[in-house]
């Protein structure tokens, strides 16, 4: 489990330094091409739809994950040190979630932005008012704080680097056909894989997000957020960190007709800078709790009869 304290640490390490390598190369970029061309909705009936879904769906977490797991059970140690922090920080998007929201603000500081934030929501944002696409993406990252950080770590420290790439398969298949469109019969078993897969990580997120905004005195705010404003997002998991955010960092996530998460006591103009130290410190936190699992787990596992 010190091998695997390493990775964690490496990979996290490597993904705030590198980011994300070009799409050619990146391993989800790959995977995107599989879904899309399995992915395409109305070739069956509704039922055929959903059972061509889900036999895909796991047929594609089996392709993605079998490199990962061969290199976490087959090869030498030291190669599996190297190799899989290098894998691990391909299923972390920390660097490339703050790099989207950068050019989000870079684009509104031009008069722009719209095109920036349609990266990473699928609503229109074409009349979108500045405060409403910067809340889109704050939105976003908040949300994404479990997609895209938190639930590859939470996997990864629970069943390895196996673990961590079905996660993110089955996330990706989500992203791209989990929608209540055209695709709602065959993306209905990533979505609701995904809807499983998240619940807990979700919940450790925002045990992570509390305990940073604790010495702030902004937990209190947080949990009160929390309790009345999650269930507004629609889904299971996606509404615990946005309202926990908007909450300890005195901020509203507006969604004009859908919802409004947060009290709103200043901008996101303000607030944005809190939001992006919060995903940073539940990061941390979440890295530091995982670390001394897998330490524990290393000490007290092999006692086990």
């Amino acid at each position: 489990m010190v091998f695997e304290s390493v990775i964690l640490w490496a990979a996290l390490v490597a993904d705030r330094a590198a980011g994300d390598p070009p799409n050619r190369w990146h391993p989800t970029a790959w995977l995107g091409r599989i879904i899309e061309w399995w992915g395409v909705p109305g070739r069956f009936s509704p039922v055929g739809d959903r059972l061509y879904g889900a036999l895909c769906c796991l047929c594609t977490i089996f392709i993605f994950a079998l490199p990962f797991y061969l290199v976490s059970h087959f090869f030498s140690p030291l190669f599996y040190l190297i190799a899989g922090a290098f894998l691990l920080s391909l299923t972390v998007g920390w660097r490339s979630l703050e790099e989207h929201v950068t050019a989000v603000e870079r684009g509104l500081s031009c008069g722009g932005g719209r095109d920036e934030v349609q990266m990473l929501v699928s609503r229109s944002t074409g009349a979108l008012s500045d405060e409403e696409v910067l809340s889109a993406a704050y939105e976003s990252m908040a949300e994404n704080l479990t997609d895209a950080i938190i639930g590859p770590i939470f996997w990864f420290t629970l069943t390895g680097l196996t673990g961590a790439a079905a996660f993110r398969a089955a996330n990706t298949m989500d992203a791209m056909l989990g929608y209540r469109d055209h695709r709602r019969y065959i993306g209905w078993f990533p979505a609701r894989l995904d809807d499983v897969l998240c619940y807990l990580p979700a919940r450790f997120a925002g045990l992570c997000l509390i305990l940073w905004f604790l010495p702030f005195g902004r937990a209190g705010a947080a949990w009160r957020c929390m309790r009345r404003d999650a269930h507004l997002r629609p889904g299971y998991n996606g509404g615990i960190t946005m309202a926990l955010v908007a909450g300890g960092t005195g901020i509203a996530f507006v969604k004009t007709g859908v919802y409004t998460i947060g009290n709103g006591e200043q901008s996101l103009r303000e607030g944005g800078p809190a939001i992006v130290s919060a995903v940073r410190g539940a990061t941390i936190i979440c890295a530091i709790i995982c670390t001394a699992a897998l330490l524990m787990a290393g000490v007290y596992l092999p006692l086990l009869p």
